[in-house]
């Protein structure tokens, strides 16, 4: 009832000081990476590379504690299986709000390599987000509508040339690559426009997906599939959460084998997307079994 009352006030100083710690992390990020231009490649720009990540680190280790000061939160996180620094992981998970990038981070403290997120092109112009998650080469991907494609027919694939491209940057060293498959936010109202046979899912994209396995697969430890839940905030998990409202957070992941999905020259590009698509599907309905028992539970 208290903290009822108080969420307009909580809002307006948790926002203040979330913004305030993404400052300054961003904008130290942002200050080394303009800095990192000028280092050639070699064990100097690794080490560069391991302080911006360590900056990156700091920044979710303190959002989270700020969370945590300003909700009464329950953070349930459950891994299945055994996760190590010096690996390459996949993460594929739902996406629920800005709060999942946040909470993925300080996952990724101390259990698994640096994440690197798949990002929206307008993302870019984001304050502190966009040029940090640059300086930490993040890829950015324009997403082109089906009628532009047909305008531009040259434009058709470059979102795959982009993700092929970054890659190739993450073979040298540990890294964690995440995407979010169903390419945008949950909502109800974009669950009922696509239509989506999952419960508590939006039907899964195998472009990126596919392209990251094709280029890194035999890099790859595992595929992490987590799955992110806000139980008794569903709506406006992020609203929620600066207002001092958030009451519990689930993270479960599942540690699974790199799927066998590197194409072979007996497929064609057709074909091979199909079986791809087989898979993530298939992974997807597994998913959405588990949120349903675990939000029953």
């Amino acid at each position: 009832m208290i903290r009822a009352v108080l969420a307009p006030f909580i809002f307006i100083l948790h926002t203040a000081l979330q913004i305030a710690n993404l400052a300054l992390w961003g904008g130290l990020i942002i200050l080394l990476g303009l800095v990192k231009l000028l280092i050639p490649n070699g064990s100097i720009r690794t080490a560069w590379n391991k302080l911006m990540h360590a900056l990156m680190f700091s920044f979710g280790r303190i959002s989270v504690k700020l969370i945590r000061l300003f909700n009464d939160v329950d953070i349930e996180c459950a891994v299945h299986g055994e996760l190590a620094k010096d690996r390459w992981y996949l993460i594929i998970a739902n996406h629920l709000s800005y709060l999942d990038i946040i909470l993925l981070i300080e996952f990724a403290t101390h259990r698994i390599p640096a994440p690197k997120f798949f990002l929206k092109k307008e993302l870019i112009w984001m304050p502190f987000v966009g040029l940090g998650a640059w300086a930490l080469d993040m890829p950015f991907m324009h997403r082109f509508t089906r009628a532009y494609l047909e305008k531009h027919p040259e434009k058709k694939g470059k979102d795959l040339e982009t993700t092929k491209a970054y890659c190739e940057k993450f073979r040298t060293v540990p890294t964690t690559v995440i995407n979010f498959v169903e390419g945008t936010r949950f909502t109800s109202d974009k669950h009922a426009a696509t239509q989506s046979p999952y419960a508590h899912l939006l039907p899964p994209k195998a472009g990126g997906v596919s392209f990251t396995l094709a280029a890194m697969g035999e890099l790859f430890t595992n595929v992490l599939d987590i799955s992110l839940l806000y139980p008794e905030n569903r709506r406006h998990p992020m609203m929620a959460m600066l207002s001092g409202q958030m009451t519990k957070i689930v993270i479960d992941v599942n540690v699974t084998p790199v799927p066998e999905l590197q194409q072979q020259s007996t497929r064609s590009d057709s074909e091979f997307r199909l079986y791809f698509q087989d898979w993530l599907n298939s992974l997807w309905k597994n998913k959405d079994n588990r949120i349903k028992k675990l939000l029953e539970s």
